[in-house]
Formats: structure tokens, C-alpha cells, sequence
């Protein structure tokens, strides 16, 4: 059973003690290996020194270029205790390799089981796992977790559409793991198969990879019948399991046994107040074999000491609202993705498929927005069209501060893949 009221519902002066111990045996721990060594001799900081959790802010942070230039420098232990390595996208350049001990990975599983548990999941769901497996920690995070919670578990793995939905009919599928712009784009292959994914078992959904909005999620949960939850997690931080939403859908718990959590301003580097936008810092409590201190993510959040209704006391991060690096200056104006998809998919006329282009005409910069239409609402009426693009191209001005030039397309004539959805290209 995975519900540790312990744990979970741990007083916030309990839960800070517990902390600031695992602060202090982490860093003793991290000071094993030979570029944390260096690195904290240099600020002067020794895991005895550390007398409060605000102490932490005397630990350099650590980024992803430090872990690229160390290696295995990182490691705490022999490499003959290393089990497993685990490697991010690397998307934004040079792939970042983590290693985990058998340890480890037992740890990250039990997290993973635990935010499963919390959303309704129990043993005997059949859970059907379509995110990749291999280097990306998606796949295997949620699968070890689901054995270890008792699902029936389904290795679907990414892509291969038809597949798919072969098996959510043949096994019962009841929870999915799901990148949410791969279950709107699932959609047309249960169309054309004349399926209405409501009429399966499914009930439960995890959706995360990518940054989604609440207007994404309330159309997946519509056209699935389900409950979809957000996750987070990062390769860095193990994978899946860091954060999670409970019942309540209203924030992620960060799993604060597990990690220590801060959120700063990502130019000053100064703490932020609750509710206000900043990235995500996050620091190992638990790990052996690779613990890291205060690593930026450039992950873009919000964070809430409310209490939350489901008795959890572990504090609420908002969902992802971006990443610092892939914030868009069009005109001098900073613009995140998410601003964008925000706008459209508030829209009912709007499908879920769109392209975010952006060139330089004349010295300018120019934003071409195409929207593909839903077939219900895309007619030959030329002025209801016109009406329509006039609505969509207001909509994101207000939003965005600049006025885009948008185009209505007719649905599936946009690229779509399998995998994360390419949302922007810049042509600039």
C-alpha cells in the first residue's frame, strides 16, 4: 500500500527537520565525489556548517553545463555499484548522463508508485506506458513504479497509433501514460476506426513531457472520459515522480522528503514569493550514487504554502509554464509557447494542432500563427471564417502584446508526429 500518512500529511516543522538532516547527509555524501569536493571547499561549506535549510543558498548551483563537463566525476561511489545510466533528450544541445545504484532506483520507483496511489490507481488497473522507453526516463520511471504498485503493465512504448488502441480494447486498459499532444493527435486514429475512446475502461490519465495548459487538459479528460493528471520530473532529479498533482487537480506536490525545493528569480537568482513565476531549483535528499545540489532546471513555475484539501502537506508547484530558454523576444516582447496555446485551446472552433512561425520581413519580426479548424467549424462561409481568424488574432494580441498574423488551415494539413509536438519554428 502506498498511502505513508507519515509521510505524506508530515507536520511542515517535521517535515523541514527531516529535510535539513538529508541536506546535511546529502552534501556529506556529494562531498565524496571529486567535483563536488572542489566545489564546496571553495565556498567554504561542509554539511556541519549547514544549521538551517536557508543555508542552502551558500551552495553554488549546479548546472546543466557543470554535469556535461564532469562525468563521472559526479559519481559518489564505484562505477562496479552503478546499475543503471538514464541520459535527457538533449534537445538543447549534448545529451546529460545520470547513473543510478540499485538503490536509486528502488527509491525512484517507490516515488513513482506513491504519486500513482495517490490519483486512484491501485493494484490490479492495467496500465498501458506509451512513452518511450530506452535513455528517456519516462518509460521506465512510470513502468518500474506500476509493477511495483501491482498494475498490469502494458510496455506499449511510443508511437504506432493503431497499436495502440489495439490495446487498450484487447487488455482493458483502465490508466494511461500519455504525452497530452499525442492524445489529441490519437484522437483522429480512434475516429477513423470508428472507436469513442469513452466507451473503453480507460479512467486515469497521466499526461506530462511537455508543458500543456489547463484548456489541453480539460480536452483530453473530455474526449477520453478520464481524469488526466500532471506530472513532473526531470532526468536530473531521477525522471517522473519529483512532482505530481493529487485529486484536487490544483498544483503538484513536490515530494519534499525526497527533494528539497526553491524557486528563484532566474536573472537575480533570488528567491521568489508564493505565487509568483520563477525556475525551478531542485536538490537530491535521497540519491546515492549521483546526488546533486541545487540544480537549475530552467523549468518556470509557481509555488504554493497553502494547504491543500487532500491533507498533503508537501508544498504545490504550478504547472510548467515554459522553460527560461525557450522564451521567444519577438519586437522586444518576451513570449513563451504556452501563452499561445493557452488562447487557442480556450477556443472550441480551434483543433489541436498548430505552428508557430517566425521570419524577419523588412527588418521586423513577424509571427505567423496557423491554426487548423475543426471540421465542424470549418466552412466555406467566407465571412464566418474571417470572423473567426479576426477573433483568434485579437484573442492573442491581448495575450501576447503583439498582433500575429494568423491563418485558418483545414484539420490534419498541418506536420504532426508521435513524439513531443514541434509548436515553433524560427526562421529568424
Amino acid at each position: 500500500m502506498y498511502w505513508n500518512a507519515s509521510i505524506e500529511t508530515m507536520p511542515a516543522g517535521k517535515l523541514k527537520e527531516l529535510q535539513l538532516q538529508r541536506l546535511k547527509d546529502t552534501v556529506r555524501r556529494a562531498g565524496q565525489s571529486p567535483f563536488y569536493r572542489q566545489r564546496l571547499a571553495q565556498a567554504g561549506v561542509s554539511a556541519d556548517s549547514l544549521r538551517s535549510l536557508e543555508d542552502v543558498g551558500r551552495i553554488p548551483f549546479t548546472t546543466k553545463d557543470d554535469l556535461r563537463a564532469a562525468g563521472r566525476e559526479m559519481l559518489t561511489c564505484p562505477l562496479t555499484e552503478i546499475v543503471r545510466l538514464h541520459a535527457s533528450s538533449g534537445t538543447t544541445g549534448q545529451a546529460t548522463v545520470i547513473y543510478y545504484t540499485r538503490q536509486d532506483i528502488a527509491a525512484w520507483a517507490d516515488l513513482v508508485a506513491r504519486s500513482m496511489y495517490m490519483t486512484g490507481v491501485r493494484p490490479g488497473d492495467v496500465f498501458q506506458n506509451m512513452m518511450g522507453y530506452g535513455l528517456f526516463t519516462g518509460g521506465l520511471g512510470f513502468h518500474y513504479g506500476a509493477e511495483l504498485l501491482g498494475c498490469l503493465t502494458i510496455p506499449a512504448g511510443a508511437g504506432n497509433s493503431l497499436r495502440q488502441i489495439q490495446l487498450m480494447q484487447q487488455f482493458d486498459a483502465t490508466v494511461l501514460h500519455i504525452i497530452p499532444s499525442y492524445a489529441l493527435y490519437l484522437l483522429a486514429t480512434f475516429t477513423q476506426r470508428g472507436v469513442d475512446p469513452r466507451d473503453l475502461n480507460l479512467r486515469i490519465a497521466f499526461i506530462g513531457a511537455e508543458p500543456h495548459t489547463e484548456e489541453m487538459r480539460r480536452r483530453i479528460e473530455e474526449a477520453y472520459g478520464v481524469k488526466a493528471y500532471n506530472s513532473y520530473g526531470l532526468s536530473e532529479m531521477n525522471g517522473p515522480g519529483v512532482a505530481f498533482e493529487c485529486p484536487e487537480q490544483s498544483g503538484m506536490h513536490v515530494w519534499e522528503d525526497a527533494y528539497l525545493l526553491e524557486v528563484v528569480n532566474p536573472r537575480t537568482l533570488e528567491p521568489t514569493p508564493p505565487g509568483e513565476i520563477g525556475e525551478l531549483v531542485f536538490t537530491n535528499l535521497t540519491r546515492q550514487g549521483m546526488p546533486i545540489l541545487r540544480y537549475r532546471t530552467r523549468d518556470l513555475a509557481s509555488w504554493d504554502p497553502e494547504p491543500c484539501p487532500c491533507g498533503r502537506t508537501h508544498r504545490r508547484i504550478s504547472r510548467i509554464q515554459g522553460r527560461d530558454d525557450d522564451m521567444l523576444i519577438v519586437k522586444g516582447v518576451n513570449i513563451f509557447p504556452i501563452q499561445i496555446e493557452r488562447v487557442l485551446m480556450a477556443m472550441p472552433e480551434v483543433d489541436a494542432n498548430y505552428l508557430v512561425e517566425l521570419t524577419r520581413e523588412n527588418f521586423n519580426d513577424v509571427m505567423h500563427v496557423k491554426v487548423e479548424v475543426r471540421e465542424e467549424f470549418f466552412q466555406e462561409d467566407l465571412r464566418y471564417l474571417q470572423s473567426l481568424q479576426k477573433r483568434v488574432t485579437e484573442a492573442l494580441r491581448n495575450e501576447l502584446l503583439i498582433t500575429p498574423k494568423v491563418e485558418l488551415v483545414e484539420p490534419s494539413t498541418l506536420p504532426r508526429g508521435e513524439g513531443k509536438a514541434v509548436r515553433v519554428v524560427d526562421k529568424r
